[in-house]
């Protein structure tokens, strides 16, 4: 008896593991992307042993995803193929090519530079191919219109990907023995992109609220990216001015300069109603608030709205928007631990003690 159970709960848990990677949200590395900002917004605030821990955590929950991937890439074409062509879901893909960059930019800080060029080199060209890819396979080559009303918060996470391409170029230029002035160009470039792309995500986000229904369950986690790209926009912009004397970086640093304060304004302007949509979806109208993947959407914007202050703060000579940024590092943080632990609970649950499929109650 004891080994039909033992043989019973083993196909559980595969078939568990195997469910779980059939239906991998595309934007999962939102997960990578959340913990390596805490470990970059830790560290500036000289918390350098935690920081390391978060960062090498970063590194094994990227492996993990990028085994899980390519699992599914392999063995569930036809739900990978869903997933592109969904524009709900679509554009969470450019969670990988951020993710790559977050950890490339955390692991530059360590000295770590060739490592950290490699993650640049597939996050570029990560973003460069999805960049053409995802709109058209999830916009553009869909029959049926309008499209945008499959708009919603993830259509921001491009948005931060060609600004994530922007952060690590920058952060890699003054170390860079040669290229330094092709690293300033694609930092620029990313960044000029970036901000391009946050008007056109806003607009068509903005006419999807504005004229289709918008139900309590419709506010799902990723509209925080609106904040996060934002903030990700202020990190690469204060990245570029600080960057050394370069042809492209001395014609528009002036214009990157001020256009990161009126990012870092509006994206400090969008919290309380995002935070007002909160209340609305899971206290007014009792949505159960439950863990998903696409929490990570949250602890993301939070950090890099930390460590974006910060940046901002000291490249433009800005005390209060460093000290606002430093401690809402800690709110990051909180929100990091509390989002970990519930993901820890609920693949316990779901992968390491599943219940075997059609099991009665008793």
């Amino acid at each position: 008896m004891r080994n039909d159970q033992l043989v019973a709960r083993r196909g559980a848990r595969r078939e568990a593991v195997t469910r779980a990677v059939r239906g991998l949200n595309p934007g999962y590395f939102a997960l990578v992307m959340g913990t390596g900002i805490v470990s970059i917004g830790v560290n500036t605030n000289g918390l350098t042993l935690l920081s390391g821990t978060l960062m090498w955590l970063a590194v094994l929950c990227y492996a993990v995803l990028v085994a899980a991937t390519a699992w599914r890439a392999l063995a569930f074409r036809a739900d990978l193929r869903a997933d592109f062509t969904d524009p709900r879901r679509g554009f969470g893909f450019f969670t990988f090519v951020a993710g790559t960059d977050v950890l490339g930019t955390r692991i530059a800080g360590t000295g770590q530079h060739g490592i950290a060029l490699c993650l640049l080199v597939v996050g570029g060209l990560s973003w460069l191919v999805l960049g053409y890819v995802v709109p058209w396979t999830a916009v553009l080559g869909r029959e049926d219109r309008p499209v945008v009303a499959g708009a919603n918060g993830t259509w921001f996470i491009w948005v931060v990907a060609s600004q994530s391409v922007a952060v690590l170029a920058a952060a890699l230029e003054p170390s860079a023995q040669t290229a330094r002035s092709a690293l300033a160009l694609l930092a620029v470039c990313s960044w000029s992109v970036g901000a391009i792309l946050y008007a056109a995500a806003g607009v068509f986000v903005a006419a999807r609220m504005l004229l289709y229904p918008l139900r309590p369950v419709d506010l799902t986690p990723p509209y925080w990216v609106a904040m996060g790209a934002t903030a990700i926009t202020v990190v690469a912009g204060a990245r570029i001015v600080e960057m050394a004397e370069a042809p492209m970086v001395n014609a528009t640093r002036g214009l990157i300069a001020g256009t990161s304060v009126v990012f870092w304004a509006f994206g400090s302007w969008l919290i309380l109603p995002l935070v007002a949509a909160g209340w609305w979806r899971h206290v007014k109208h009792r949505v159960p608030l439950r863990y998903e993947a696409t929490l990570w959407s949250i602890v993301f914007p939070l950090g890099m709205y930390g460590v974006a202050g910060q940046y901002l703060g000291r490249a433009d000579s800005l005390p209060i928007v460093e000290s606002i940024g430093a401690h809402e590092t800690w709110i990051a943080l909180a929100a990091w631990t509390l989002t970990f632990a519930a993901m820890l609970v609920h693949l316990t649950r779901t992968l390491v003690f599943p219940r075997p499929v059609g099991a009665a109650e008793s």
